[in-house]
């Protein structure tokens, strides 16, 4: 049996444990403002010298490239995490040289991707790592509307 005198500490312990845990596991939103003002710039450069020749200046897609910005993006992308976008630009992009940008020119352009799409810029940075954004939901429909 624990000594009196730690009983109320353990006990707030024990309250208060679950409460953390849950407020560093629940998942983010694009809507709560994940990326900056800053980023979108260097993500418009970086998408202009490679992206743009196939999904167009702004973001349009074509016959070959897919629309990066627009309903259609909105909805295959709806539901999915901003660490799966992530990955598909990395992995994927640009498509005469894959896997080519690094992660930090990745995170830029999603940024930009991001902002063209209607969703709010913040005032960090989004990370350029797969497990910080798998905790960032993509939804179409702002939270709470």
């Amino acid at each position: 049996m624990p000594h009196p005198s730690l009983r109320p500490l353990l006990a707030v312990a024990l309250v208060a444990l679950p409460a953390v845990a849950l407020s560093q596991a629940a998942p983010r939103s694009v809507w709560g403002g994940v990326y900056s003002a800053a980023q979108v710039q260097r993500g418009a450069a970086v998408y202009a010298a490679h992206c743009a020749s196939c999904h167009g200046d702004a973001l349009g897609g074509n016959d070959q490239a897919p629309a990066l910005a627009g309903g259609g993006f909105l909805a295959n992308w709806n539901g999915q995490t901003a660490a799966a976008l992530f990955t598909r630009i990395k992995t994927t992009m640009p498509l005469d040289n894959p896997n080519s940008l690094g992660a930090a020119k990745v995170a830029d352009v999603e940024a930009m991707i991001l902002s063209k799409n209607g969703f709010p810029a913040g005032s960090a940075d989004l990370p350029s790592d797969a497990g910080a954004l798998g905790t960032i939901a993509i939804t179409q429909d702002k939270p709470g509307a």
